[in-house]
């Protein structure tokens, strides 16, 4: 039996690759996404997506960073969510700060963390997995922490809790549709691109061995 090779991994794909600078800059751009969608809803006619306020890439993002962006620089997510999470909620929703956004922020950081796992292997199976995991650790996470955070929508009993996930199911749905959308799509994205890349550079070849 004839050894086997060493494993190609996204690095020793990119490494052959001319089109990896452009890949390499795709975690900042979902980032961007993700904060940009945030506020679609208050885009009024420029809001393009029916259903902005639960159809987000948020979760997506911080996979795919985590999986393809610098490790030095997971700090810019975090920096940017938040920054969004704040302007939304002291100048547009015009809420209270409370500590549950601190919850929401710590669950970027493990979302992060989670997509780390996907840099070596980010198959199919492990991308839908990942995002699930993002929709039913956000749905559990968020709701307690609302039912914690504001004693006057809900009572501070098992009955109210229970409440508080009731009344956050009719937008489970639209986060578990978006995560699994938004994170096929954007690992996906550099396989096309080196799918184009490949097909780009044996067309040229071809071409130079007609001439």
């Amino acid at each position: 039996m004839q050894p086997t090779g060493p494993r190609l991994t996204f690095s020793h794909l990119c490494a052959q690759n001319k089109i990896c600078p452009e890949v390499f800059m795709l975690p900042y751009l979902f980032v961007l996404l993700a904060v940009a969608v945030r506020f679609l809803p208050f885009a009024g006619p420029m809001n393009v997506l029916p259903h902005a306020w639960h159809f987000t890439p948020v979760a997506a993002s911080l996979l795919f960073f985590g999986a393809r962006g610098s490790r030095r620089q997971m700090w810019v997510p975090l920096a940017l969510l938040a920054a969004a999470d704040v302007v939304l909620t002291k100048f547009i929703y015009a809420y209270t700060f409370s500590w549950d956004h601190l919850v929401t922020w710590a669950w970027y950081a493990a979302i992060l963390w989670l997509g780390t796992n996907l840099r070596e292997k980010a198959g199919p199976v492990r991308v839908v997995g990942a995002a699930l995991t993002s929709s039913v650790s956000f749905f559990l996470i968020s709701n307690f922490a609302v039912w914690a955070a504001w004693p006057g929508m809900y009572p501070r009993s098992f009955s109210g809790l229970m409440t508080s996930y009731a009344a956050g199911l009719p937008f489970f749905r639209g986060t578990v549709e978006s995560d699994l959308f938004f994170s096929i799509a954007m690992f996906g994205t550099p396989v096309l691109l080196h799918a184009l890349s490949g097909w780009m550079n044996r067309s040229t070849d071809d071409h130079i061995a007609a001439a």
